[in-house]
């Protein structure tokens, strides 16, 4: 444990304590806000083992951080703002293109080559290169975003803060999140899946095999995968009622994920849109 995890730790046990009187957690908080910022810390990670690790410490400073803030109102050409966090800013050198009309929280950490449409990413977030974040997509905060994504238009990513331990959402790389999809509550979509426009993913939506009927997984759409929202039938005292799934209806190559002609006929086949 480091010096700054191990004092985090402390301070956050006198949570409750806490105000923006207090000077010394406040530079250790913002300490780390700062690390997150610049990409030198995140809140999770997947390690060897495919696992979602939680560096549960980081994810504490954030918590605190709103304890320790006074609200303050800036002002933006004709907007105003009244908040206790301020927001991203020096883009040109991230190398991160930012349309008018989008923002990120700082303590998100944007890498060089992402483009962000009119969007908004949360405090916590982390997003790999290359990632486009499109019109009116939303990073909730924690949320880990891999290289190479596209979240398209309208898509929402989830946020967790509380409890601490929480898992965040995480996109691996390369996948494609379509319109209007909702991810969210630690739900996760492996390298170089697709998820068809309006697919609604979380921990409890059973994620299952079309080819076999078999249900792989709750919330996690595996790698190369193309999966879109369905409904299976189930009985109940009342009677017979359609509850939503994931249905993953192709496994892909790697020819086939970099081919948007082919993904677009394939989901057309089934009626689904990107």
């Amino acid at each position: 444990m480091s010096d700054l995890e191990s004092r985090i730790r402390h301070w956050y046990s006198e949570i409750a304590e806490l105000s923006p009187a207090h000077l010394e957690a406040r530079r250790d908080v913002e300490l780390v806000i700062t690390k997150l910022d610049d990409g030198q810390l995140r809140v999770a990670e997947v390690d060897e083992k495919d696992q979602v690790v939680v560096h549960e410490w980081v994810k504490q400073a954030i918590l605190m951080l709103f304890r320790l803030r006074e609200m303050e109102t800036t002002s933006s050409g004709p907007m105003e703002f009244n908040d206790k966090l301020d927001l991203k800013t020096d883009y040109a050198r991230r190398g991160v293109r930012v349309v008018p009309g989008a923002s990120a929280r700082r303590g998100s950490y944007l890498s060089p080559g992402v483009i962000m449409m009119p969007s908004y990413v949360n405090i916590g977030a982390w997003v790999g290169p290359g990632t486009m974040i499109d019109t009116w997509a939303t990073v909730g905060s924690c949320a880990q975003i891999g290289a190479n994504v596209h979240l398209a238009g309208g898509v929402g990513i989830g946020g967790v803060l509380e409890p601490a331990n929480a898992v965040p959402v995480v996109i691996e790389d390369g996948a494609f999140i379509g319109s209007r999809c909702m991810v969210v509550e630690g739900a996760r979509v492996g390298k170089g899946s697709v998820l068809g426009a309006g697919t609604i993913l979380n921990p409890s939506i059973p994620v299952i095999d079309a080819e076999t009927g078999l249900e792989v997984s709750r919330g996690h759409v595996p790698s190369h995968c193309v999966a879109v929202s369905a409904q299976r039938r189930r009985e109940f005292n009342g009677g017979e009622f359609y509850l939503p799934c994931v249905l993953i209806i192709k496994r892909l190559s790697e020819d086939e994920r970099h081919s948007k002609v082919a993904l677009n006929s394939l989901l057309r086949e089934h009626g689904v849109a990107t």
